[in-house]
């Protein structure tokens, strides 16, 4: 009997650190692919001669795309198994870098990119429960440290996305296309851990809400506020950045990138190091310090110029820890109902991206109007800057909600 509890114990372990070597895995090619779409805007904008309003409406349709995967997901996750969907999810992020790839227009590019953004909706809202079920203990750190390795990707990203865009084959430079090509088709590596590791089923939480009553809990509107300008903030500086640089401060293609891959080592460096740290001090106190520097970092960077630039690159420390640690404040407010509360938010902060991304477009369209009215050509440089300055008002947005969630909790005894 002690021999027969011995296997299922180790091999419980080998399915326990299968699993996590994949949900790591993901988080690698996540950021890695995620990320080389900053680094190709300004290429894919030059090649279809595109106005900052067409190119936040692609933005748009790619957190269209983004909000109908998680509509479906926990449903199907429910049928056929959350790895399973985890595994669909990578599949159509692989499919779709082929659609980007042969894309001849406009219209075609938009729909591979909502092909593209139905994957990393799955993607996001199975992954995300998958870590929440494995890691139960030091639950802030381990979140942080699961996030750390999309910061390692999208260190690297930058960087390869740029030189493989250049690279060339015999007498063909590969260029964004076939980049994309490349980039999204590394999503395929983490399948096979994915489908070979095993979930531990104690860790899965029956639901006893619907999501009537999820709505009605004013604590969930808050996460949801707190987040939501935060993911703006992050997905804002990964597709912005480097077009930023480009057109505000005149940089070469590839020091713009590196300042990118300087903006996620910042990022990456803070989740590992702040992982233990925020289980510490608290994962609502940690949230009302990270927002309020990243909001400060953004700002004076974007209104001091060029000189205070690396600024926006620091900014990144403050800007990483956001997104898991609230993800694990989800899972300690609402252990219960992790699937359908995740599932809620991630919904209703992809409709806040919808029209974040078309306003910084738009912003910046109807700034670059005024402003070179005004200034000629250095009016672009300025109606980027506007722009880029919405992520700093939402980093400030984020650090009020959560100080009003944390006078909150605190009152009810119930701070995490």
């Amino acid at each position: 009997m002690g021999e027969e509890n011995a296997i299922k114990s180790n091999s419980q372990n080998r399915g326990y650190g299968l699993i996590t070597i994949a949900v790591f895995l993901t988080f690698i090619c996540c950021g890695f692919s995620d990320t080389a779409k900053g680094t190709a805007l300004p290429r894919i904008q030059a090649d279809f001669a595109l106005t900052e309003l067409q190119l936040g409406f692609l933005l748009t349709a790619n957190s269209i795309g983004y909000l109908a995967a998680c509509s479906y997901t926990a449903v199907l996750g429910g049928k056929i198994g959350i790895k399973n969907c985890l595994v669909i999810a990578l599949c159509v992020i692989a499919v779709s870098g082929l659609c980007i790839c042969y894309s001849p227009g406009y219209v075609v590019l938009a729909a591979a990119f909502f092909i593209l953004a139905l994957g990393n909706g799955m993607l996001e809202i199975s992954l995300n429960i998958i870590a929440a079920r494995t890691f139960t203990k030091n639950t802030g750190a381990m979140m942080n440290l699961a996030h750390f390795f999309f910061g390692v990707g999208a260190i690297f990203s930058p960087v390869v996305s740029a030189n493989l865009m250049v690279a060339r084959i015999g007498h063909q430079t590969l260029g964004w296309r076939f980049m994309y090509l490349i980039v999204l088709g590394s999503a395929l590596i983490p399948v096979l851990p994915t489908l070979i590791g095993r979930m531990d089923k104690n860790a899965q939480h029956k639901k006893e809400t619907g999501y009537a009553s999820i709505f009605k809990n004013k604590t969930f509107w808050l996460v949801v506020l707190i987040l939501a300008p935060g993911i703006i903030c992050e997905v804002g500086a990964s597709a912005w950045l480097v077009n930023y640089m480009e057109k505000a401060y005149s940089f070469t293609s590839e020091k713009a990138a590196l300042q990118l891959t300087l903006f996620f080592v910042c990022y990456t460096l803070s989740r590992l190091v702040m992982g233990p740290a925020i289980d510490r001090f608290g994962l609502i106190n940690s949230l009302t310090v990270v927002t309020a520097f990243a909001g400060v970092m953004i700002s004076i960077g974007v209104l001091c110029g060029e000189s205070a630039a690396p600024l926006l690159v620091v900014a990144g420390a403050g800007v990483a820890p956001i997104y898991p640690t609230i993800m694990a404040v989800v899972s300690k407010l609402f252990p219960k109902e992790i699937d359908l509360v995740m599932t809620a938010i991630t919904m209703i902060t992809g409709v806040f991206m919808i029209f974040a991304n078309f306003l910084l477009g738009g912003v910046i369209y109807l700034a670059r109007l005024v402003f070179t009215r005004l200034y000629g050509d250095a009016g672009v440089g300025k109606a980027y800057a506007a722009g880029y300055l919405i992520l700093g008002i939402s980093c400030f947005a984020a650090f009020a909600f959560a100080m009003i969630l944390r006078k909150r909790q605190k009152i009810s005894g119930l701070l995490v």
